[in-house]
């Protein structure tokens, strides 16, 4: 499974341009019904606002959903420009809303185009964002005399401890990127000259963070 690009919690960013405020929200989506409550709940939160411009991409690669919108801006204008930034930011799973209070000066097609586009951009560069990978998840026994070793190498590896027994030996639960699984168990039975031998629990989807 290929790494893909998410959000891994909502973020907001406003801007001023010629006295329009432009308030960029994001946040995670893994299917279309999803991303349409995420909308609907912008638009109740600024239903006072001019405009609420959504876009959307759902899924990764070539199966991957796309919507825009542009809620009564110039058609061209507002969504597409939106849309266009979450392609290039290879981010998939997520959801946007700009939301446009309209300051008295018109900013013209090319100027909504960019209002828009710049938006979306800073909102990119603002959001919290995290792998979606297949992780494996890994089980241990461990002298206490090896925990300080075997922690040090589950880290510098990017693996995560998420659970930890003390009793005669160490029980340690960890989770790895399926591709890291095989080199750090075999890293592990070599410290520990075969007295710890990680065995795979199960393989699952999750979000790492960057």
């Amino acid at each position: 499974m290929n790494k893909r690009i998410v959000p891994i919690r909502q973020a907001r960013i406003d801007l001023q341009i010629k006295k329009s405020t432009f308030i960029a929200t994001g946040a995670p989506a893994r299917t279309v019904d999803e991303a349409k409550v995420f909308i609907s709940q912008i638009k109740a939160e600024f239903s006072d606002a001019t405009h609420n411009v959504p876009a959307f991409i759902i899924g990764h690669g070539n199966s991957k959903i796309l919507h825009a919108g542009d809620d009564g801006e110039p058609p061209g204008t507002a969504g597409r420009p939106v849309l266009a930034v979450l392609e290039g930011s290879q981010f998939g799973d997520i959801a946007v809303v700009v939301t446009r209070y309209f300051g008295g000066i018109k900013l013209g097609t090319g100027g909504l185009v960019r209002a828009y586009r710049d938006s979306a951009k800073e909102l990119i560069s603002y959001m919290p964002k995290g792998l979606k990978a297949e992780v494996a998840v890994l089980g241990l026994l461990i002298p206490y005399s090896l925990f300080d070793q075997v922690q040090r190498l589950i880290n510098s590896s990017h693996g995560t401890i998420t659970d930890q027994t003390f009793e005669s030996d160490v029980k340690v639960i960890f989770e790895i990127e399926s591709s890291n699984a095989v080199p750090i168990r075999d890293a592990i039975t070599e410290i520990s000259h075969g007295k710890a031998v990680p065995e795979i629990i199960e393989t699952k989807e999750s979000i790492l963070n960057l």
